[in-house]
C-alpha cells in the first residue's frame, strides 16, 4: 500500500498559479498511476488528472485542460499539481490518490490523501 500526504494549497486571487505536491511513502511507489482529484463545497468529489507510472502519459479534465499540469518525481516519491490561471470554480479541497488501473479510469482508486485546501477569490 502507499500512504500519500498532500501540500501547498493556500488562498491566492483569480488568474494566479498555485503548486500542490502529493508525498508518497510505501512501496513500489513508481508503479503506480497517480491522479490528483477535487471536491467544492456541496458537490461530489470529480477527476482533475492523472499520471502515468512512467510520466510518459496523462489524462485531465476538460475544466483543467490547458492550465494544469500533472507530474511526478519517481527518485523522491512526489508529485505535482502545477495549477495556472486559475479562477474561482477551481475552489476546492484537492486529493492526491494511486491507482493500479490506467490513466483513462477515473475510478477504482485506491489510496488517498488527507486533502489539501484551494481558495481561490476574485
Amino acid at each position: 500500500q502507499v500512504q500519500l500526504v498532500e501540500s501547498g494549497g493556500g488562498l491566492v486571487q483569480a488568474g494566479d498559479s498555485l503548486r500542490l505536491s502529493c508525498a508518497a511513502s510505501g512501496r513500489a511507489f513508481s508503479t503506480w498511476v497517480m491522479g490528483w482529484f477535487r471536491q467544492a463545497p456541496g458537490k461530489e468529489r470529480e477527476f482533475v488528472a492523472a499520471i502515468s507510472w512512467s510520466a510518459v502519459s496523462t489524462n485531465y479534465a476538460d475544466s483543467v485542460k490547458g492550465r494544469f499540469t500533472i507530474s511526478r518525481d519517481n527518485a523522491k516519491n512526489t508529485i505535482y499539481l502545477q495549477m495556472n490561471s486559475l479562477k474561482p470554480e477551481d475552489t476546492a479541497v484537492y486529493f492526491c490518490a494511486a491507482s493500479r488501473r490506467t490513466i483513462w479510469q477515473t475510478e477504482g482508486y485506491e489510496a488517498w490523501g488527507q486533502g489539501t485546501q484551494v481558495t481561490v477569490s476574485l
